[in-house]
C-alpha cells in the first residue's frame, strides 16, 4: 500500500470517528437554524457598513461607535446560540483529533517512531514555535 492509499483509509476511518459526525450534525443544526443564519446575515450586513465607514474620507466616528456596539451584540447573540455553542464545541472536539494527527505526522517526519511516539498536543500559548493550531 502506497502513502497516499494509506491517508485515503485514515481519512475513511475519520468519517467513522464520533467527533467527526457530531461536528457533521453541528454544521447541519447551524445551517437549518434560522434564527441563527439571520444573525449571521445581519452580521454581515453591518460589517460590511463598517468597513464602509471605516474606509470614508470623511470618517462618523458616531456612525463608528454606533456601528461597533452593534457588530459586538449580534456576535454576541451569535456566539450565545445553542446550536453556534454545539457547534463550536465539536469543531474543538474534531480539531484536537486532526491536530493529533498532525503532531504524529510531525514528530514521524522528525524521526519518531509513529507507533509509540507522543501524539499529545500542548500549547503554551506562544504561537512563535507552533506546527499548526488546534
Amino acid at each position: 500500500m502506497d502513502v497516499i492509499q494509506a491517508a485515503r483509509e485514515m481519512c475513511v476511518e475519520l468519517t467513522k470517528d464520533e467527533r467527526f459526525i457530531n461536528y457533521l450534525e453541528a454544521k447541519k443544526a447551524n445551517d437549518n437554524d434560522k434564527e441563527l443564519q439571520e444573525q449571521i446575515g445581519e452580521f454581515n450586513l453591518v460589517r460590511l457598513s463598517l468597513d464602509k465607514e471605516l474606509s470614508a474620507e470623511e470618517k462618523d466616528n458616531a456612525k463608528i461607535e454606533e456601528l461597533n456596539a452593534k457588530i459586538r451584540e449580534i456576535y454576541t447573540a451569535i456566539m450565545a446560540n445553542e446550536s453556534m455553542i454545539n457547534y463550536n464545541n465539536a469543531k474543538m472536539e474534531l480539531d484536537d483529533v486532526i491536530a493529533q494527527v498532525n503532531q504524529l505526522i510531525s514528530k514521524t517526519l522528525s524521526g519518531a517512531d509513529p507507533l509509540t511516539c507522543d501524539a499529545t498536543v500542548s500549547c503554551g500559548g506562544n504561537c512563535g514555535s507552533c506546527g499548526g493550531c488546534h
